[in-house]
Formats: C-alpha cells, sequence, structure tokens
C-alpha cells in the first residue's frame, strides 16, 4: 500500500507565516497530481493566506512551478504581496491556527470531516484525540495527530 504524501502542516510557519508552507507544497502536488480533494486556492486556508498576504494567486502559483525556493517565494511575497508587519503577520499566523467553526453550518463541516477522518481509520469518532480547530483537522486527518 502505497503511503499518502501530505502537504506540510499548516503550523509550519515560513517567515513567520502559517500556512504558507503548505500553501507552496498543495501547489506542487497537485500540479503533480499526487493530490486532487484538497481545498484550493479560492477557498479556506488558502484564501485567508492569499488576502492577507495581498498576492496574486495565479502569479504566485506560476513562481511556485517554475522551482522556486522557500526562500525565494517568500522574497516574492515580500516585494510583490501588501506591507505587513511583525505583529500583523504574528495575529494572522494565531488566527489561522486557532480558528474553529464560526457557525452551525461550519459545525457540521467540522463534524463531517471528523467522521471522514474516522471512517479513514476505521474507528469510531470517540476513539479520535480531541480536537477544536481547523488546523487540528488537518493535522489529524493528515496522520500527524
Amino acid at each position: 500500500m502505497t503511503q499518502p504524501i501530505y502537504p506540510r502542516s499548516p503550523k509550519v510557519l515560513l517567515g513567520g507565516i502559517a500556512h504558507l508552507g503548505r500553501f507552496i507544497d498543495k501547489i506542487k502536488l497537485r500540479n503533480a497530481g499526487q493530490i486532487q480533494d484538497y481545498n484550493y486556492m479560492t477557498v479556506g486556508f488558502d484564501k485567508y493566506l492569499v488576502d492577507f498576504l495581498g498576492i496574486d494567486a495565479k502569479a504566485f502559483e506560476e513562481l511556485v512551478l517554475a522551482g522556486g525556493t522557500d526562500e525565494a517565494l517568500l522574497a516574492w511575497v515580500q516585494a510583490n504581496g501588501k506591507p505587513v508587519t511583525d505583529a500583523e503577520i504574528r495575529l494572522f499566523s494565531r488566527n489561522l491556527l486557532k480558528a474553529e467553526p464560526e457557525d452551525d453550518a461550519a459545525r457540521l463541516r467540522f463534524q463531517g470531516r471528523l467522521q471522514e477522518v474516522s471512517a479513514k481509520r476505521g474507528v469510531s469518532m470517540s476513539a479520535l484525540p480531541p480536537v477544536s480547530t481547523w488546523a487540528d483537522v488537518i493535522e489529524l486527518d493528515e496522520e500527524r495527530l
């Protein structure tokens, strides 16, 4: 059985920015045909990141696919995105990593994700580690929790 390939955790910081390394990995893995069922670019954490940085997502995607290193991609973001302070980056990262479902529809999606993980693992939902954030659901789904 082939081991699944996952992008980096959203908790890994690149330039202090949560999810940026994961976004880079998702672009590479999606282009290589190794992931398909991930939210991508226009929704979820990707959209939140792109909006926060003020970058052109398609232009960034092209740079990633051209083989840019993490450092070069971070430099491009800093040069081409909207100016953000270190304090704004810390707040963004903290908010992203602590984000919880905020309404009934989101709570239903959250529970649905937990049900998918429990089914994939072949265990009951009560056997899963307790999680309350979207980032932790990702960690759980990608077998880091």
